[in-house]
């Protein structure tokens, strides 16, 4: 069996959620997926959607070369249905590694655009994801019109300090269904994070963010674990995507007390960073 091409994806968190204004941002997290293109037929797990199907389907009605037959293999630390770009993680690797295995020389943007059609055709996203797949292409922050084609969409982008730790605590599967109407309800949240992220300020962007989102889904629990974050020193805090998981992001030196609060409410954590630097690329085959 060989590895036809190898491609890289972030996972993220969310800055502002698309369904709030019709803008999105997304910020890259250094949780990363790895998909392989062998040219055996293999047994793929975790693509609840299809999503990989999609992808496949998308490619092929471009008219870009395909394997005749190949097999996907999915490496991923990202945890799925939690609010953690898992999914466009997905689709960005799996185009990646297409786009290297097949010598499409496709630019990120034009893998951002496939990776939203993908998205939408399997059902896997409300909005098509455009800022996620924005941050799962590469480092920093992109504020992101998705009507717009990729190659015009960002907005506003900004980097990000490689002295902050993020903490994730994912509470389990998603089990509600979301509700696009509550978030327009509540626009006017959302436009204290679209302010604070075009002022340069991400972090206050992301805690906004975090509390129109636990107001659109009535998840008051997720307010009160956000707040003892902070309480406990950390800078923000806020539902990633339309959760049910949280982001916090504090100071090295205060991962430990944070952390320990979290679990000590009975929380599980996992420590992570923003992503600061490209992923590293195979050379292609």
């Amino acid at each position: 069996m060989t590895i036809l091409g190898t491609g890289n994806a972030n996972g993220g968190v969310s800055i502002l959620h698309a369904l709030g204004l019709g803008r999105g941002c997304s910020i890259a997290i250094d949780l990363t997926t790895t998909v392989n293109i062998h040219d055996e037929p293999m047994d793929v797990q975790d693509d609840y959607h299809g999503l990989l199907d999609a992808v496949l389907h998308c490619w092929r009605k471009r008219g870009l070369p395909t394997p005749n037959t190949l097999g996907w293999e999915v490496i991923s630390d990202v945890p799925i249905g939690q609010g953690l770009k898992s999914s466009s993680a997905l689709a960005c690797a799996a185009l990646r590694a297409l786009n290297q295995s097949s010598w499409a020389g496709l630019s990120d943007s034009e893998i951002v655009d496939i990776a939203v059609e993908s998205q939408v055709k399997c059902g896997c996203s409300v909005t098509g994801s455009m800022d996620d797949s924005w941050a799962a292409m590469g480092p920093g922050w992109k504020l992101v019109d998705p009507r717009l084609p990729a190659s015009e969409s960002v907005l506003f982008e900004g980097e990000v300090d490689d002295e902050l730790s993020v903490l994730i605590i994912p509470r389990g599967i998603r089990e509600s269904e979301i509700d696009a109407n509550s978030f327009s309800q509540n626009s006017h949240l959302f436009e204290r994070s679209l302010a604070s992220l075009t002022n340069g300020s991400f972090l206050d962007a992301l805690s906004s963010n975090g509390m129109a989102v636990a107001s659109s889904t009535d998840d008051f629990e997720a307010l009160r674990t956000c707040n003892l974050a902070i309480a406990s020193g950390a800078l923000a805090a806020g539902l990633s995507g339309s959760g049910p998981a949280i982001a916090v992001v504090c100071y090295a030196a205060d991962v430990g007390n944070v952390r320990n609060r979290m679990e000590e409410n009975g929380l599980q954590v996992i420590k992570t960073s923003f992503a600061t630097s490209e992923i590293p690329k195979e050379e292609v085959r």
